[in-house]
């Protein structure tokens, strides 16, 4: 079984950015870039918020330059998913796809969260071209044009609230006949000229020759008085929840009721010593690719830290 001082597990901008900090610490970290090389960021059409880029770039080349900085510092990069994990003493062992064990002194999951889809093979269609699972990384570009956004909680409220300083109107798409929202949430959406929530309605899929043009709905799916109908709009906005990639380190890592890895609230670390959990597999909260990079910073640091008082 080969051993490493810092393993890394996954490869968006907190990944990357722990490989950078770890190897300047001599390190010397392994980092498996996982089921999606770059993160989620990969399939964000355009960022311009994130510092030291003036000019927007597409998420997939923003990546591509993180990692070819990671490369600089020579980091050991490898291709490959985790399939099991063993955290019940130190050093911790994992399996990988490729064959390939490793005992690893000090860890930094950096696994993100997946955005929650409806299961329409039309969002595949038109991701990055109308479809969008993040307002605050996209709102932007549909300023003075009409969107909607699916979902009816906290997050599907503020998302609708954000994209009304933006857009021209905003269609907040709920299955229910109610929005499960906070109040004060509540009463903001309905007090909002812009928004117009749709009660007890489902989409059934989106249309558009290039690009998205609009979408297919359902009232009352199932019911006596079920009405279809086409609703056209610019941009689709997918607000139901993010499902942290944790799964597989659950049986040893603390995660709150939805996944998310917790932390002890000032660094980095988790329940197990030498562990430690950056980028959105951590945090439930902001989900944006600076947040994201700075988190591995610290993640790196801890480690360092925690591989010199093993020494010590």
């Amino acid at each position: 079984m080969e051993k490493v001082r810092c393993l890394i597990i996954g490869s968006g901008p907190a990944g990357y950015t722990a490989a950078i900090y770890a190897s300047r610490a001599n390190l010397q970290p392994v980092l498996y870039e996982g089921i999606q090389p770059g993160g989620q960021l990969t399939i964000t059409d355009i960022v311009e918020n994130f510092p030291s880029h003036p000019e927007e770039i597409s998420g997939f080349d923003l990546m591509e330059l993180m990692r070819q900085q990671v490369e600089k510092f020579h980091v050991d990069i490898r291709t490959g998913i985790c399939k099991k994990t063993d955290l019940s003493s130190h050093p911790y062992k994992f399996w990988f796809d490729d064959e390939t064990a490793i005992m690893a002194d000090s860890v930094i999951i950096a696994t993100g969260a997946s955005a929650k889809f409806l299961g329409l093979e039309d969002e595949k269609k038109y991701m990055g071209q109308g479809v969008s699972a993040c307002a605050t990384c996209d709102g932007f570009f549909y300023r003075k044009k009409i969107v909607a956004v699916v979902g009816g909680g906290d997050t599907a409220c503020g998302e609708a609230l954000y994209l009304s300083s933006l857009a021209s109107k905003v269609y907040m798409i709920v299955r229910k006949p109610y929005l499960r929202a906070s109040k004060v949430l509540q009463e903001r959406v309905f007090n909002n000229k812009k928004i117009e929530v749709l009660f007890e309605t489902n989409t059934e899929g989106l249309y558009g020759e290039n690009g998205l043009e609009g979408i297919h709905l359902v009232n009352k799916r199932g019911e006596k008085d079920e009405k279809k109908y086409d609703l056209a709009i610019d941009g689709f906005f997918l607000a139901i929840g993010h499902s942290p990639n944790s799964e597989i380190f659950k049986p040893w890592i603390k995660t709150d009721d939805s996944g998310f890895i917790l932390t002890d609230g000032v660094t980095t670390q988790t329940n197990i010593p030498g562990v430690f959990a950056a980028g959105d597999v951590a945090d439930s909260k902001y989900r944006q690719a600076v947040i994201a990079a700075g988190s591995g910073c610290k993640a790196a640091m801890d480690a360092e830290k925690f591989l010199f008082s093993l020494n010590n």
